[in-house]
């Protein structure tokens, strides 16, 4: 369970442990958002002892965290231990090995033994589990008196081309949007204990006992031409997209994605010169009262 938008088009069980390059792709392009809010909540807990990452994946987050916060000790959490690898490696190269430390534990089964912290980071992981309320409740029980939880959920879909891409009708990102939508109600119906939840998260932040909810947006936003890393990122979206929900498309959209994804075609995300990156990401926090 890791940082990332939606993105279950693949497969019904994704494998996490192969989306490991994809993840630190997608957290490279995303960094303008991940740099400011960390340096925002860094700000408002200066003195945080222990960070816990919950769901790191490859540790992109942990890292900004453990530079950002010289005397904290961060711990990166995650199921996969492929992705905890590349949290340490990065680490190592980041030369904050000595205060970033990973932990092995299935998320899905349990959230026990993750304090006692300052600060909870979960990026984009409580909508893999089935009861979130549940999940908010046991991460705001790991957090000391007046530790923060911040909660990556929601915000806008990416768009990176145009309206008229010159493929089909315009308009495809809008309906590639609802397949994706489709796509991970379909997950969320078949998680084990799923409950239905209006998703207000600042409102699920108070019900799990936390107060002083406050959500902030940040804007990231890549203007075109985009390079390679940022193509390689979008082309794999695209590839999985195809892949995993291309018999929920017309016949005139299935065809223009093919194009996007064929590395060999002029029109290809690969090559295109009009291909950008725009979207916004919401940080959602409470804490818990003294």
């Amino acid at each position: 369970m890791h940082a990332h938008q939606h993105d279950h088009a693949a497969t019904d069980e994704i494998d996490w442990e192969a989306m490991g390059d994809h993840l630190e792709r997608e957290a490279d392009i995303q960094s303008p958002f991940l740099t400011a809010a960390v340096a925002w909540l860094a700000e408002r807990l200066p003195g945080a002892r222990r960070v816990v990452d919950v769901g790191s994946g490859p540790g992109v987050a942990a890292c900004e965290f453990a530079g950002r916060l010289p005397h904290a000790e961060v711990v990166a959490v995650d199921g996969a231990p492929g992705l905890l690898a590349r949290a340490a490696a990065r680490a190592e190269a980041a030369g904050v090995a000595d205060r970033l430390h990973t932990r092995h534990a299935d998320l899905s089964e349990s959230l026990a033994g993750l304090g006692p912290a300052d600060l909870i980071w979960a990026g984009r992981f409580v909508h893999h589990l089935g009861d979130q309320q549940a999940a908010l409740g046991a991460l705001a029980a790991a957090l000391r008196p007046g530790g923060l939880l911040a909660l990556v959920e929601g915000g806008l879909p990416a768009r990176f081309l145009p309206r008229d891409i010159g493929l089909g009708r315009p308009g495809l990102l809008t309906r590639l949007d609802a397949v994706e939508e489709e796509r991970f109600a379909q997950m969320r119906e078949e998680l084990p204990g799923r409950t239905e939840t209006v998703e207000d998260w600042p409102g699920m932040l108070v019900s799990a006992g936390l107060t002083g909810a406050l959500s902030r947006t940040f804007l990231v936003d890549t203007p075109a031409p985009l390079g390679g890393a940022a193509r390689a990122h979008l082309h794999g979206r695209l590839v999985r997209l195809l892949h995993g929900c291309g018999d929920r498309l017309d016949a005139e959209d299935r065809g223009a994605l093919e194009v996007l994804t064929d590395p060999e075609a002029a029109e290809s995300i690969l090559r295109r010169q009009d291909a950008f990156y725009l979207t916004a990401v919401t940080v959602h926090t409470a804490q818990r009262p003294l």
